[in-house]
């Protein structure tokens, strides 16, 4: 449905528009009070151009996200400070145009539902290893992630609803593997993120 009103339905019809032609010729004529004060100054130079990140065609910002908020995830005796990326935009962009991740920090994405989920590494620069994680928290896959590789890993099941990064090989150090399960400070990953459903 469209939605558009005229020029004087807008403005509260006939009425209306009398009104605003009142309050124009007040401020005109206050404005004609004020003695022989200068005229203020007209900028002329066109305004700068935002420097705030913008949202490519693809979905993900033209630059690095910025420090996202943290959370705690443990996984065995191991603890990660991990970003959490819970929205469209943070999940598209993640690790894109960061230059480091610490050996024990992470980015978890966080998606609504499970689903055959794929990674790859446009605009990143970063080594990285990427769990698959099933709804109860319970990781399914690691794959190792390289800088520039467009090719994606494709999960081999379809129902991951979580994606951890971290640096390349950090599973592979602890022996951690398929069937290690990833809990937040608050408990599960599912009691903490869907808590409601």
């Amino acid at each position: 449905m469209n939605c558009r009103l005229s020029r004087l339905e807008l403005w509260g019809g006939a009425q209306g528009f009398l009104g605003l032609g009142c309050v124009c010729l007040l401020i005109l004529a206050m404005a004609g009070c004020g003695g022989n004060s200068p005229a203020p100054a007209i900028e002329t130079s066109a305004p700068a151009e935002s420097d705030a990140p913008r949202v490519t065609p693809e979905g993900h910002l033209d630059r690095a996200l910025p420090k996202l908020k943290t959370m705690r995830l443990y996984i065995g005796a191991h603890e990660l400070v991990t970003e959490l990326c819970t929205n469209n935009v943070q999940r598209m962009t993640g690790m894109m145009f960061r230059t480091n991740l610490a050996e024990n920090e992470a980015m978890l994405f966080v998606f609504p539902w499970p689903h055959r989920t794929s990674f790859y590494m446009k605009n990143t620069r970063v080594p990285l290893s990427a769990a698959y994680i099933d709804p109860d928290g319970v990781i399914r896959e690691i794959h190792d992630l390289n800088p520039g590789d467009l090719q994606g890993k494709e999960a081999q099941v379809d129902n991951i609803q979580y994606v951890l990064e971290t640096t390349q090989g950090w599973f592979r150090r602890r022996q951690l593997g398929p069937g290690a399960v990833v809990r937040t400070e608050e408990g599960s990953l599912p009691q903490t993120f869907f808590k409601n459903r």
